[in-house]
């Protein structure tokens, strides 16, 4: 739900998204709320009662596009609806793996300082935020929630294995990986990784999670 169908379109149009989408895995789909204004200009903001700076959104678009986009909704279908807003609790990996569980997730990008509150509420949304910064609008936060909970579904990666041994899924961030050329301006690949000890392997993987995760992010310790 947005008022820039074709930006979202271009971002999640390419890519293991797109190929996706293309293939069937996911069924991605976009909804103009301007489509649902009343007014003759499409309009779909207004000043916010008790004076302040900026346009906010209307509450009726907003939640006429809900209804048009939930009224073939299954009674055994599970449907999530999410508001894409820097006052909600941060996405986490954690966060994306839940979400990934619904049959159907809906997403509202805010834009303008945000929306009526009431809209918010009638739709029954959670609201995520993607970090402790403010942003114009909310299409790019709901491509990467896309993208993140898009990739997590069945038949997007070519295995499970692509994404459970990843940063942040088991906690940790990621150790570092190597590709050829083996010596590359002098700079040469760990002798472990080239050794054939998988055991080792492992060892020095999950020692280099731990390293990496203590100097970047001690708060996941």
């Amino acid at each position: 739900m947005t008022l820039f169908p074709d930006l979202v379109e271009m971002v999640l149009g390419y890519s293991i998204i797109g190929r996706a989408r293309e293939k069937g895995s996911l069924d991605i789909r976009t909804y103009d709320i301007r489509a649902y204004s009343k007014d003759k200009h499409r309009r779909v903001d207004d000043t916010p009662y008790g004076g302040g700076m900026g346009m906010l959104m209307q509450a009726p678009p907003v939640y006429d596009c809900f209804l048009d986009i939930t009224k073939d909704l299954g009674e055994s279908e599970k449907c999530k609806v999410v508001y894409m807003s820097p006052r909600g609790r941060v996405l986490t990996q954690k966060k994306a793996a839940e979400l990934a569980k619904f049959d159907r997730l809906v997403i509202l990008c805010g834009h303008y300082e945000g929306v009526d509150q009431r809209a918010i509420d009638k739709i029954g949304a959670e609201e995520i935020s993607v970090g402790d910064y403010v942003l114009t609008g909310g299409e790019i936060p709901a491509c990467i929630l896309a993208d993140c909970v898009g990739r997590l579904c069945d038949g997007v990666l070519s295995d499970p294995e692509c994404f459970e041994n990843e940063s942040l899924s088991e906690g940790l961030l990621e150790y570092p990986q190597y590709t050829r050329p083996y010596d590359f301006l002098g700079d040469k690949v760990p002798d472990v990784l080239v050794n054939g000890d998988h055991a080792k392997i492992e060892k020095w993987r999950l020692e280099k999670s731990l390293e990496i995760t203590k100097k970047n992010r001690p708060d996941l310790l």
